[in-house]
């Protein structure tokens, strides 16, 4: 079975009915998390969560269909949830389908890996499977899935406050999810008891927008600029901020130059596509420098590279979440300068 990034609300609750196996892949990696949690919203009894990582499944193949066979000690439901990158969990997923017996439900959230990758060949035409894709947002659209939150939550948002929620969540809709569930509580909010959201209400409760947060550390070190990027490690520091949110926020960035970058093609004419992207309102014009700079550096072979290591990097410090600000100050400083050398070999003589 197969689902698009349109048609997917629309399936959940039938394939949590009729699949076993949930593999949801696509650059945007936040889409595919919350498809994953309104598989399991939509299950009678989603029990306890296994987590694996999809490096463990590619050195043992077995592992998975072992452990989604298995029964826990008091006979309770289950379900695995998989975190892999690319095909990692490719032969783990073949030895589970050809098992015998009855699985729990596994879902795999794949970054790197799209609809036409082996995993989602193998999977495409089975029954008890299911292969979504979901790509990153544009403002337009993650306004529209704030609504759409919103509304499920009873709160009615007056002006422009979905794009502002949009754009202060970086087009997460985790986050945006989190925002609207603060705002729904704040106000006493229901279904049955809806409220409206004014743009006091927002200031009250709403989170600090990016420019204030992640995106000066992401912009630093992605645009090679080393020597700023210690007092934006020592703020992160300082102000406390979630280095796991840093690193996604890498991610969603790192994206949104994988599509430019294949928009782009073999043209040079960087300032052209940010000017028609921005003009579309795909890009928020406070980024527009920062994305004309980055894609100076980060193309081709270079961008698949940071791609692998920035997915590398979240599944690390969600298993080493002691040492996370550590691990993430560690590859931001790689990855700026590395960008910061790149940069020096364009730079005019």
């Amino acid at each position: 079975m197969k689902a698009t990034q349109r048609d997917f609300p629309g399936m959940a609750a039938k394939a949590a009915r009729q699949c076993s196996v949930f593999f949801f892949c696509g650059p945007d990696e936040a889409g595919a998390s919350a498809a994953a949690e309104a598989v399991l919203a939509a299950l009678p009894d989603a029990g306890e969560r296994i987590e694996m990582q999809g490096s463990d499944l590619r050195r043992d193949p077995i592992l998975l269909g072992d452990e989604a066979r298995s029964t826990s000690l008091f006979g309770d439901k289950r379900h695995i949830f998989v975190r892999a990158s690319g095909d990692e969990a490719h032969d783990a997923l073949a030895n589970l389908l050809d098992g015998e017996g009855e699985a729990c439900p596994v879902l795999v959230v794949a970054t790197s890996a799209t609809d036409k990758s082996r995993t989602a060949k193998l999977l495409t035409k089975r029954d008890e499977a299911l292969v979504a894709m979901f790509y990153q947002p544009d403002l337009r659209s993650m306004t529209g899935i704030v609504r759409d939150l919103a509304d499920a939550a009873g709160v009615r948002l007056s002006g422009n406050l979905a794009e502002q929620i949009a754009q202060a969540s970086s087009l997460d809709q985790r986050l945006a999810a989190s925002e609207v569930a603060k705002l729904a509580l704040y106000l006493d909010a229901s279904v049955d008891a809806p409220r409206t959201a004014e743009q006091d209400d927002w200031n009250a409760i709403g989170a600090r927008t990016e420019e204030d947060g992640f995106m000066p550390i992401v912009n630093v070190a992605l645009s090679g600029q080393v020597r700023r990027l210690p007092a934006e490690l020592n703020r992160m520091h300082e102000l406390g901020i979630n280095p796991v949110g840093v690193a996604l926020a890498v991610e969603r960035r790192t994206a949104q130059l994988a599509q430019l970058a294949a928009k782009l093609g073999r043209s040079s004419d960087i300032a052209s596509l940010i000017q028609a992207e921005k003009q579309a309102r795909r890009i928020f014009w406070k980024d527009e420098r920062d994305l004309r700079e980055q894609l100076k550096t980060w193309r081709g072979k270079r961008l698949d590279r940071l791609v692998s290591r920035v997915t590398a990097l979240h599944r690390s410090l969600l298993a080493n979440s002691q040492s996370a600000e550590w691990l993430l100050a560690q590859e931001l400083a790689e990855i700026a300068s590395h960008a910061a050398q790149v940069g020096a070999k364009q730079a005019p003589r």
